[in-house]
């Protein structure tokens, strides 16, 4: 009712590859498949935890233990089961993990994933084989998804993660980098929990749910776009 018939298939015959499927890509997802995109690649390594419980969809007491990408897989499939759902069970890594993607098969790409070196690796991908990416910065230490924005990398601000990605962007020649990030401080949690020499971040509900959302919204209405011109 909303998009109309032409768009709705444009919808069905894409195919959009979602790198990460935690708190933010899970959200990504599935709003891609409830829109009607036809086609999606499922891309993470991690298998379900219960400390995903508190802000990922995929998670729950009978996901626990179970690989993200299919769990994803079958609430998609439940969504609509004429979807075409390919699944990967990798990290994204420079050299012959990204031998395995075809990615000019990808009508479009968004990037889930936490490191820098994986992001990266995604957007140049994206660039080397001309296809659109939209790379979600941190949505960890933040109570405020009003505070999220769409914008270029080198339009951002406040966000610790995007300045990295800006300065080793600019260093690769990286013109510009659709992304979705927070222009809320981040706050200090009042337990830290370390993993290795590095602290983690906090995280709740409704923030990296609502950056899932906005990044399936722009990935949606550019698909639409390009299909009128």
């Amino acid at each position: 009712m909303l998009l109309g018939e032409a768009a709705s298939a444009r919808l069905r015959t894409s195919h959009v590859a979602v790198f990460g499927i935690g708190g933010v890509g899970g959200y990504a997802a599935e709003a891609l498949a409830r829109a009607g995109v036809g086609r999606l690649t499922l891309v993470d390594r991690d298998v379900v935890s219960h400390s995903n419980r508190n802000r990922q969809i995929i998670a729950t007491v009978k996901t626990v233990g179970r690989l993200k990408t299919e769990v994803m897989k079958e609430r998609i499939l439940d969504i609509n089961p004429e979807a075409a759902v390919y699944t990967h069970h990798c990290f994204v890594i420079p050299g012959e993990v990204m031998d395995n993607f075809d990615f000019n098969q990808y009508s479009y790409i968004i990037d889930a994933v936490d490191t820098v070196t994986a992001k990266l690796e995604l957007v140049m991908q994206a660039e080397r084989h001309g296809v659109p990416v939209i790379s979600c910065m941190g949505t960890g230490n933040k109570l405020d998804p009003s505070r999220l924005e769409v914008a270029d990398i080198y339009k951002t601000s406040v966000c610790p993660l995007a300045k990295v990605m800006r300065r080793e962007l600019r260093a690769r020649g990286v013109r510009r980098l659709d992304t979705v990030y927070s222009r809320e401080e981040p706050i200090k949690p009042e337990r830290i929990v370390m993993e290795g020499s590095r602290s983690v971040p906090g995280s709740i509900s409704f923030v990296p749910a609502a950056a899932g959302l906005l990044l399936a919204s722009v990935v949606i209405k550019n698909l639409l776009l390009w299909s009128t011109n």
